[in-house]
């Protein structure tokens, strides 16, 4: 089958990666295994790449099992590792006194792999975090080959161009990446004035969040843990899911692919991340790429101007 999802590099030294990716948060823990694998194999005969997978859960929660199940996934589809890219995340609540090393090649260790192609480090929640530490401990990681580039989850602007200072004088590229919730209703970030300095680096932006834990995509109710709610906007965004499934079906297409072709629309994207529970919710994802050529990137987010739920209410700059 030829591939059909197109790839874009990474910053500007990072990999080259598909424009759409595959994450796993509370994926395939919830998905029959044969199903999983078909819809991996699929993905990457389409183009598919790259692949987020984290080790999620707390620990007053049930542990989760979706990062050690999508190990045996790849290897029951046949997936060479040398044919995909490994994202995972390290987390920056147990730092510095559990070592970014030890999480890592713990992450490594669920995962079973040896090295990931890209880490995106968690939410900063601690003001006095040591960004210059935290860099020249990302280039050691680097150095050693465990780690290949690395990015941002929901960082402000000033904290991104801070760690990249210190990390170039560390002796690494810096982040290469930042992770932002982006859709039609969340856009006061990754569309403002502090991030486009950001991108104009040569950082590159991953959207994530795009369908707003299933909301956007026509799901009624939350039935199962989706990311925070930045500005307390998410009532005014199931609001919103009305008016945008309108607009997809006067083009044709789904609410789901509405929304991946807007955030595939914005110059600086590197690769949209969405979660998918089946081959055929994938393939539905996919058809984002036909809209926005069919449609064009310019009226498309003039039909969805109105749906901007986070204008004004959220800070630009970021968290």
């Amino acid at each position: 089958m030829s591939k059909i999802i197109p790839r874009r590099r990474i910053g500007t030294r990072g990999p080259d990666a598909s424009v759409l990716s595959l994450g796993s948060w509370h994926i395939y823990d919830r998905m029959n295994f044969a199903d999983s694998v078909a819809m991996l194999q699929r993905a990457v005969d389409l183009g598919v790449n790259l692949f987020d997978v984290g080790v999620y859960g707390l620990a007053d929660q049930p542990p989760v099992y979706t990062d050690v199940l999508f190990s045996a996934i790849v290897r029951a589809a046949g997936i060479d590792r040398d044919d995909y890219l490994l994202s995972v995340k390290l987390w920056l609540e147990p730092y510095p006194e559990q070592a970014l090393r030890d999480q890592l090649e713990h992450a490594l260790f669920r995962v079973g792999a040896e090295r990931a192609d890209m880490a995106v480090l968690g939410d900063i929640r601690d003001e006095g975090l040591d960004l210059r530490r935290l860099a020249a401990d990302l280039a050691e990681l680097e150095s050693l080959g465990l780690l290949g580039c690395w990015g941002v989850n929901n960082w402000s602007a000033s904290a991104v161009h801070e760690i990249r200072r210190h990390a170039l004088a560390a002796g690494s590229p810096g982040p290469q990446l930042a992770q932002l919730k982006y859709s039609p209703c969340r856009r006061s970030i990754p569309d403002g004035a502090p991030f486009a300095a950001v991108f104009a680096e040569g950082i590159s932006l991953q959207a994530s969040d795009v369908l707003e834990g299933g909301l956007l995509a026509g799901r009624k109710s939350l039935t199962r843990q989706i990311g925070r709610d930045p500005g307390l906007v998410r009532d005014r965004i199931i609001e919103a899911a009305g008016g945008i499934g309108a607009v997809a079906a006067d083009l044709d297409a789904t609410a789901a692919q509405l929304c991946l072709a807007f955030a595939l629309s914005h110059p600086s994207v590197c690769t949209v991340l969405f979660g998918s529970s089946g081959t055929g919710q994938l393939l539905e994802n996919v058809g984002a790429l036909e809209l926005l050529e069919r449609v064009g990137a310019d009226r498309l987010r003039g039909l969805l101007e109105p749906f901007w739920v986070d204008r004004h209410v959220i800070d630009p700059e970021g968290p």
